[in-house]
Order: structure tokens, then C-alpha cells, then sequence
């Protein structure tokens, strides 16, 4: 009896949560569905044998997480690249039809929130990651599983991930930020900030209270639900209970894109939730996949980013910051003001000439933007409100931290500081080698790094790898925790593969993205120091600036030797993602394309495409003329139709992993 009260109880509170969150459409009072709710829970405290992971009493959070878990995505959830302005777009459509001629757009609102993915197996949601840096993300499902518009079942039994963004409304956060003045909290700035800070809590009981919800945007598998579309996909995971924004628009012109972005640069600011630009996608999947991407975005996607938002106040001052290249960047000391959601009180100057030419003096009234709405910058002074006191601007002609003399090279617009030991850079460099997209060493932020620099604990990457206890506990705010955590992630960072460390090495020109294609194709460190300016011809996304630098880095011998001590403290320095050139040539699957589709029965579909990539065969997510082998599970849909009609070999799982020589 008790049994069948729990899954009467968590069909209705189902429903309930669904015509509340999703369809906006309460068929009951909040006090019934209170009542359900504590009836629910109660059941489940006396019958705990009853309680799924899924359950509706999750919503209200549960226990609290050490931290979290990474988690490797199956396809790399990539960035998109942005437009600004009207001819941004005209140029982007004429790219996209000289490939694809006939195709229509879907153009969506760009929420502001978080962006995230979701697992679901056997009709019923598994794990939940943040995307990360793209390709690896944290666990957060506990935190997710607290968001109402979420939907913990759905009537769809093989495996779907399902993408979005998480958000909060603009009334949620006004009262969140009220609730945190009362108490002396700090406020957050925005509802991106707000939703980012609510997801990483690792008390899911805090989350709950946050009153987050989704709206999701993306299906990476949508050809295994039959659809042939963008849109149709849309459709289909609103039929499965997620919640998709209603505001999106099918264009079959980019004439019909400019329009609904000028209707929305307007009515966005009536929106209960904020956006800070249109997406605008290529809406037929087979056109997608006919267009690819670049090793950062896809090439049949874009973000429109609204004009920033601008806002005026006093510079009281300018200093000066030096980077870990030596570039000496001046800097606006503001009155603070609050430009696009944020409170502002620096923002960059840019550089000499870009000082002057404005006119830009201390104690001015400026116009103050935030440049893609990220980083604020100052655009012009307000001239007539200058009242005569103002201080003309002056370029130092020595470091600000070291004193050396700053050099402008002929052709340039920065000043360099050339002092290799200067300690500006020093730290610089020690910030971006411990980052997140590079060796990603938790507990090493820039506070922390500036106390270690100026203990003299350490002066370059290595010495991060020589720290003990003992010199640690000593320090202000390290306790024994702090410090054992501290030691076991840069231990734990040891063994980061090849395109992190590379990206950490702060090498010109190589972005995390080329760090990653660099490392696949030379696999060691070795082979890539080796390499030759030829050697780089033909790598996608390696042009002669990128070749050019690469070769000078490792031509300096205390480059080389820094990599030499690094190799001795441990610090891996090979590619361990897939290697191809391993692969056997003689196996029928190497320089084949295979297309995976179905429910197979010993392998999921990533693992299989591990197997397959090892032995040199490319892995795709469409079938097409060009594509070689359709390994065919249970439930195989419109994919297997297309290849028969196209005249592809389809094999079953036991035959694909008899050719795999398993």
C-alpha cells in the first residue's frame, strides 16, 4: 500500500511541478501541493527503500557534496563565435550559402545564465555537468536535479543528452540580493553571476532555495529522434517535458533574422529573465553537419550580442598593470557605476594612442562601455563637463614594478617591459600556468599565488611543484586542511595531458584550443619541440604567426630547460587523449568513416567511438555518401533508413567488435 501511495504521490507531484514550471498552468493550490509534497517525504523518511534518485522530494536538496566530480563530455560542447553589427551577419550568411545555398535560420534569445548538459538513460535523468572549458565539466547533478523546469522522467527510453541554460529571473534575484543585504552579504552583480554561484554550491539545499529554472536549446543526437531539423528537434524535447523558450523564430532569409533581432533589441527589456543577444542556427541538421567546425565553434552558428551598454561617471585616476608578456596596459581608476548589470570601477584604457587620441584626462566625466559586455572600457570623455582641473595623460617610461625602461617597438601600439625577472610578469605567468584552461590547480587563485611570490616560496612554474607543508602552514590563512588540499591538486595536476601544460607554458599565440590541436597531432613534448616550420604545414588551425612562434619558444634554452625540470618533478608530458598514430593501418576500420547509431548491447556509443578513433577511423554524427561503415544497435531509426537508401555497409555490435579484433 505504502508502495502504491509513493508512485501515485510522485506521478501527480510530476504533473503538478511540470503545469506549474513549464506550463505556466496550476490545475492545483500551492497549499495541496504542499501538503502532497510533506506526505511524499514523510512516506519516503519511514519507507527510505521507496526513495529514487529521481524523486520530486530532491527538489528541496539533499546532502552536502565534498566537491565535484570532472566529467568528460561525449561531444565537445564549443563556444560560439559573435557578431556585432549588421554586416557581421550579411558576412556570415554569405559564407554559409556558398556551402549551403538552401537553408533557413532558427533564431533564439541568448539567455544569460549557465550553460549546461543533461544525461538521461532508461527514461529517467542521471548526471548533470556544467560545460567547463568545452570539453571537460563538473558534476553537478545534485544541483540541477533542485530545478523545478528540469524534468527528472521523461517518455523516452534510449539515451538522450539534452543542452541548455540555466538562469535566474530578474525578480528572483532582486529578492536574493535583498534577503543578502539584510544580512550583510555581499550582492551579486548580475543573474548570471547569481545563477553560476547558485549551481556550484556544494549544498544542494542551497541551490534548491534559489529558485533556478532551464530553457533548453540543444539536442547533439537530434537525428537519432528522427528529426531532420534544428526546430523539429526543439518540438520534440518540448513533447518530452523540457522546457524550451516559446520566443524562437524559423528565417528563410538573413533579412528575416535582422528583423527579429531589431523586434528583440527592443522587448527584451519586458522579458522576466535576461538575454544579452540572438542565436542565430543553421536549422537543417544535415547542413550542419555538411558545414563542421573549427576546433572553437561551429561554423553553422552565431551569437548576436546586443550594443553594450553604456554608462557615465568620474576617472579619478590612471594606473598601470604589467601582463605576463611584459605588455604594460593603463588602466582607469572609476567612480563606481553599474554598466550592464554590473558594479564598475576599473576598465581599461587600452594603450597610449588610444589615450590620446581621445583626449582622455583624470578627473574627467567619461563614458564608460562594456566591450561584448564583458570587459569595461572607457570610451570618450564628456568634454563639456570638464571644469578646467583636469590632468592631461602622461605614459610612464618605466615598469611600474620593476623600474625597468618600457620599450614601444616601431610599428606598435604597447609599451613592453623586457625584464624577464620582473615580478609583474613573474606572477602573471604563475596565474595563467594554475587557470582553469591550463594545469587548473584548485586553491592556487592570484591572492594566494602573490602571498607564495612574495614569500619567495616560488619564482616560476616549477618551483609550484617543490612546495612542502612545512613552508605553507606558516603562511597567513593556511591552515592544515587549506594546505593538504592545496598540495594533492597540484600533485593530482601531474598527470594533465599534454595540450594543458602546453597552454600553461604560455607559449605566443597558442590558445587552449591550438594547445589541444598541437598536442594531438605530435602526442609528446619532445616531438613538438623537435618540429620544424614545415612540420606545421597542413595542421588545421596552425598558421606561419603560430609555426613561427612555436619554433622560436623552443629554440630558448631557458624554455628548454624549464620543460627539462619540469619532466624531472613528474609532470606528464604526453597527449592522453586518442592516438591515431597508433592505430593499425591493416585494420579494416583506419581512415574510415563510421557513423554509431541504436542501443548497443556491451558498449555505450562513446566507448565504441574511443575503440573506433584509436584505430585510426573518424567517428561521425550523420550518415552521408561519404560515410564507410553504420555500426547498427537496438532501435537504430532514421539513420539506418538513410544508409540502406544510400548504399552503406551496416554491421551489428558483434560484427564491429570482431573487426575490432575483440
Amino acid at each position: 500500500m505504502s508502495k502504491q501511495r509513493v508512485e501515485e504521490l510522485t506521478k501527480l507531484l510530476n504533473q503538478y511541478n511540470k503545469e506549474y514550471y513549464v506550463l505556466d498552468k496550476p490545475s492545483v493550490s500551492d497549499r495541496e501541493y504542499d501538503r502532497l509534497m510533506q506526505e511524499l517525504i514523510e512516506l519516503e523518511a519511514q519507507y527510505p527503500e521507496l526513495k529514487s534518485s529521481t524523486s520530486p522530494t530532491v527538489r528541496v536538496g539533499g546532502a552536502i557534496l565534498e566537491g565535484f566530480n570532472k566529467v568528460q563530455h561525449e561531444k565537445p560542447m564549443l563556444s560560439l563565435g559573435n557578431a556585432f553589427n549588421e554586416g557581421d551577419l550579411r558576412d556570415f550568411d554569405a559564407r554559409i550559402r556558398k556551402v549551403s545555398p538552401n537553408i533557413s535560420y532558427v533564431c533564439e534569445l541568448k539567455i544569460d545564465g549557465l550553460a549546461v548538459t543533461l544525461h538521461y538513460r532508461d527514461g529517467q535523468f542521471v548526471k548533470g555537468a556544467t560545460r567547463g572549458d568545452g570539453v571537460v565539466g563538473e558534476d553537478i547533478s545534485e544541483n540541477l536535479k533542485t530545478i523545478q523546469t528540469i524534468p527528472l522522467h521523461i517518455p523516452y527510453k534510449d539515451p538522450l543528452e539534452v543542452r541548455g541554460e540555466v538562469y535566474m529571473s530578474k525578480a528572483t534575484l532582486d529578492k536574493l540580493n535583498k534577503q543578502r543585504a539584510e544580512k550583510g552579504e555581499e550582492l551579486f552583480a548580475n543573474p548570471r553571476n547569481a545563477a553560476a554561484g547558485s549551481l556550484r554550491q556544494l549544498d544542494s539545499r542551497i541551490a534548491a532555495k534559489r529558485e533556478l529554472a532551464m530553457f533548453c536549446y540543444a539536442v547533439p543526437s537530434a537525428e537519432e529522434l528522427g528529426c531532420q531539423t534544428h526546430d523539429e528537434s526543439l518540438q520534440k524535447i518540448e513533447e518530452f517535458g523540457f522546457n524550451v523558450n516559446p520566443n524562437r523564430e524559423v528565417c528563410d532569409s538573413i533579412d528575416g533574422v535582422l528583423a527579429y533581432i531589431e523586434k528583440w533589441s527592443t522587448n527584451r527589456f519586458d522579458l522576466p529573465y535576461e538575454i544579452d543577444g540572438i542565436v542565430i542556427k543553421v536549422n537543417q541538421l544535415n547542413e550542419q553537419q555538411k558545414l563542421g567546425s573549427t576546433v572553437k565553434s561551429p561554423r553553422w552558428a552565431i551569437a548576436y550580442k546586443f550594443p553594450a551598454e553604456e554608462g557615465e561617471t568620474i576617472l579619478k585616476d590612471i594606473i598601470f598593470t604589467v601582463g605576463r608578456t611584459g605588455m604594460v596596459t593603463p588602466n582607469a581608476v572609476l567612480e563606481p557605476v553599474r554598466v550592464a548589470g554590473t558594479r564598475v570601477s576599473r576598465a581599461t584604457l587600452h594603450n597610449e594612442d588610444y589615450v590620446k587620441e581621445r583626449d582622455i584626462r583624470i578627473k574627467d566625466r567619461v563614458i564608460i562601455r562594456k566591450a561584448g559586455e564583458i570587459i569595461p572600457e572607457v570610451v570618450k570623455p564628456v568634454i563639456d563637463a570638464r571644469h578646467g582641473d583636469e590632468a592631461p595623460f602622461e605614459m610612464i617610461q618605466d615598469c611600474p614594478r620593476c623600474a625597468s625602461e618600457l620599450i614601444r617597438e616601431a610599428g606598435e601600439a604597447d609599451y613592453y617591459c623586457l625584464n624577464i625577472d620582473c615580478p609583474a610578469r613573474i606572477v602573471e605567468s604563475l596565474c595563467h600556468f594554475v587557470s582553469r584552461d591550463a594545469m587548473n590547480i584548485d586553491g592556487l587563485g592570484v591572492k594566494v599565488v602573490e602571498q607564495l611570490y612574495d614569500n619567495q616560496l616560488i619564482e616560476n612554474v616549477a618551483d609550484i611543484y617543490k612546495l612542502q607543508k612545512e613552508q605553507l602552514l606558516p603562511l597567513e590563512r593556511m591552515g592544515e586542511k587549506k594546505v593538504t588540499n592545496l598540495l594533492t591538486a597540484i600533485e593530482n595536476s601531474k598527470q594533465n595531458s599534454l595540450e594543458r601544460l602546453l597552454f600553461g607554458l604560455g607559449v605566443r599565440h597558442v590558445g587552449s584550443k591550438t594547445a589541444k590541436v598541437l598536442a594531438a597531432h605530435f602526442e609528446t613534448i619532445d616531438a613538438l619541440m623537435q618540429a620544424t616550420f614545415d612540420d606545421f604545414k597542413g595542421i588545421a588551425e596552425i598558421g606561419d604567426v603560430i609555426a613561427n612562434s612555436i619554433v622560436h619558444y623552443f629554440t630558448q634554452d631557458a624554455n628548454v630547460q624549464l620543460i627539462n625540470e619540469l619532466k624531472a618533478l613528474g609532470l606528464n608530458m604526453s597527449y592522453t587523449g586518442v592516438k591515431v598514430s597508433t592505430a593499425n593501418e591493416a585494420n579494416e576500420f583506419y581512415g574510415k568513416t563510421v557513423v554509431l547509431t541504436g542501443t548497443l548491447a556491451t558498449l555505450s556509443r562513446k566507448e565504441a567511438g574511443v575503440k573506433l578513433e584509436a584505430l585510426g577511423a573518424k567517428v561521425s554524427g550523420s550518415v552521408s555518401a561519404k560515410t564507410d561503415f553504420l555500426v547498427a544497435g537496438e532501435k537504430s531509426g532514421s539513420k539506418l533508413k538513410k544508409a540502406q537508401e544510400l548504399g552503406v555497409t551496416v554491421i551489428d555490435e558483434e560484427m564491429m567488435l570482431k573487426m575490432l579484433g575483440e
